[in-house]
């Protein structure tokens, strides 16, 4: 990490959408747009939608064109959690997996089962990283962001179901992100339209939010996913933006030592209230490591890059991020 430039290090800090790399919108393939804004932003990862697959052949050329373009090899990511959420599924026709609530009564080999076997079919077509499972517990019935993507309505079941789903993740070749810390299954509203509270206390959540989260970090999952959550309890700051919440709560009190990563950065709840350049510094400085799909790729590189030269964020606060990352992806084999 010592010869890494700074902009290498904070371009490592960021998945980013194909749009947002290359400008084109719902890019299908990885040619010379893509190699040559690899070259100029080498980020540490690339998140792909269903806008972006077509079928096998194209999304086999597409991720391993990209991966061959980056200096650092890059995680390779989708949402593909089975149910509503899935981005190759109904596309390439993979193993069809409904959402995870109607898999609950069947227990923890079945949750480690459905995980394994996402993990599989996605690592068919060359992602190394799938973003989930959801570790939010549908506590409130009127929540429907989570719903029955949740494994459980009962937080003690649900520690149980998602820690044998990291391990069902890994055993399919897979990293995977606890979703959505500090806890979306009892909240009222989406932050893909808007702010969202929580109205709990802090000592509310430790007794039941946490738990499933502290499952999943205690059987290795690789990162924890922020929410754009809002625990008034704690902070006015959404939780991404928050130091008490992910660097003296997440990293500190629930000993998580892997990557922490903010949700993706163009859901309303930050770009209805927050600059881009804001919304990194911010972030960054609360302790986060990756930055999920910022709105524009170079303000948010030279918002971290300005902050590092005038002090606001330290050269290495950044470079416990980037360990982090590197590290995740040798102990996944993406870098060999």
């Amino acid at each position: 990490m010592a010869s890494m430039t700074l902009h290498e290090k904070v371009c490592q800090m960021v998945i980013v959408s194909t749009t947002t790399l290359t400008g084109v919108k719902d890019a299908k393939i990885s040619g010379d747009i893509t190699k040559s804004a690899l070259e100029k932003y080498p980020v540490g990862g690339i998140i792909y939608d269903s806008k972006n697959i077509e079928n096998a052949e194209q999304t086999k050329a597409m991720l391993s064109g990209a991966q061959s373009f980056s200096k650092i090899p890059l995680i390779l990511t989708l949402d593909e959690e089975g149910g509503r959420v899935t981005r190759i599924m109904n596309i390439l026709d993979t193993t069809k997996i409904g959402p995870m609530l109607d898999y609950e009564s069947e227990g923890p080999e079945k949750a480690k089962e459905n995980a394994k076997i996402l993990a599989k079919d996605i690592s068919a077509y060359g992602f190394n990283f799938d973003m989930a499972p959801v570790a939010d517990v549908w506590s409130n019935p009127n929540n429907k962001v989570i719903g029955d993507r949740a494994y459980s309505k009962d937080f003690n079941n649900a520690a149980v179901l998602v820690s044998s789903a990291v391990e069902g993740f890994h055993e399919g070749g897979v990293g995977c992100t606890l979703k959505h810390f500090p806890g979306h299954g009892d909240t009222s509203s989406d932050s893909h339209y808007g702010a969202v509270y929580v109205y709990k206390t802090l000592d509310d959540l430790r007794a039941n939010e946490f738990i499933p989260f502290k499952a999943g970090i205690e059987a290795g999952a690789d990162a924890v996913m922020m929410g754009h959550l809002i625990v008034s309890d704690i902070d006015e700051e959404p939780a991404p933006f928050s130091k008490t919440i992910v660097t003296d709560i997440l990293r500190n009190e629930l000993h998580f030592t892997g990557v922490i990563m903010t949700d993706s950065l163009q859901m309303q709840a930050m770009t209805d209230h927050y600059g881009v350049g804001e919304v990194a510094v911010k972030a960054v400085n609360a302790g986060v490591d990756v930055l999920l799909m910022p709105m524009d790729l170079e303000e948010t590189v030279s918002a971290i890059e300005a902050a590092v030269n005038d002090g606001t964020i330290s050269e290495e606060r950044i470079n416990d991020s980037v360990r982090r990352i590197l590290t995740m992806k040798k102990n996944l084999g993406i870098i060999q």
